[in-house]
């Protein structure tokens, strides 16, 4: 992976949800099979909570959905419905849905699986929680 970090804008489909996240051009994406991410079809990444921030007022635009432990904050927008970013279970930081980042920075996306099925297995087996934090 490329360690030198750009900053990724991106958001939802109707815009009104925007932010900004700091990572490197180059990060691994977490495909999960748990139920709401199978549904929702999401593959993410992760970035430290200081690296993310939410732009504007895209505060008011979003809800959050959680189930199960209740560990994950299942944020999408109240208008479009897209989850460009959730807090997961997994790890201390912003899961960032890497379809919802504007063209242009990404430069590569590994995609690896996460068995979210069996969560407690899988966590233990994965790096997922290691993030794009080595940066």
């Amino acid at each position: 992976m490329g360690l030198e970090m750009v900053v990724h804008n991106g958001g939802c489909h109707c815009r009104r949800v925007r932010w900004r996240a700091r990572s490197p051009a180059s990060v691994v994406a977490w495909q999960c099979n748990c139920s709401n991410c199978s549904m929702r079809r999401n593959t993410h990444f992760v970035v430290p909570f200081e690296r993310f921030e939410l732009l504007g007022d895209s505060e008011k635009f979003v809800t959050t959905y959680t189930f199960g432990t209740n560990s994950a904050k299942h944020t999408f927008c109240k208008v479009c419905g897209i989850t460009s970013f959730y807090t997961p279970r997994s790890n201390k930081g912003i899961a960032i849905t890497y379809r919802c980042v504007d063209p242009g920075t990404l430069s590569h996306v590994e995609i690896k699986h996460f068995d979210g099925v069996n969560w407690e297995k899988s966590q233990n087996h994965t790096d997922v929680s290691k993030g794009n934090f080595d940066v």
